[in-house]
């Protein structure tokens, strides 16, 4: 059934233009399709559809997550570009210069300028 199509992100953007610099300046992407209803970036083997919305930022949780690696120089070259990581005090769950370390490995987290939070994971 579903486990047999890709599945995609898709988030909001109170303002697309101002959310598509941030894509495409400070994370890198490339844009895919354009159009009325919002651009696509393509990502390794899947992709993340950005769309006008004004629910942008409404969701406390991940949005998107990246599973990557070397996570600590990532963040290092995200913040070199103004990328702002999310700091989280929860018991156990305890960001140090906005890192997750546990026994599995990394995590890191982000919101975009649409208040869309974006994860990294790495080793988990």
């Amino acid at each position: 059934m579903l486990t047999d199509f890709t599945m995609y992100p898709t988030l909001p953007a109170v303002d697309l233009a101002r959310a598509r610099r941030f894509y495409e300046e400070k994370l890198g992407f490339k844009p895919g399709e354009v159009t009325p209803a919002g651009v696509t970036y393509h990502v390794n083997n899947s992709s993340i559809f950005l769309y006008p919305s004004t629910f942008a930022g409404s969701n406390k949780a991940t949005a998107a997550g990246f599973n990557v690696t070397n996570l600590e120089g990532l963040v290092a070259e995200l913040r070199g570009k103004g990328v702002v990581f999310e700091e989280y005090d929860m018991g156990d769950f305890k960001t140090v210069n906005g890192i997750l370390k546990t026994p599995e490995g990394l995590a890191a987290w982000f919101k975009d300028t649409e208040g869309n939070i974006i994860g990294l994971i790495s080793g988990m």
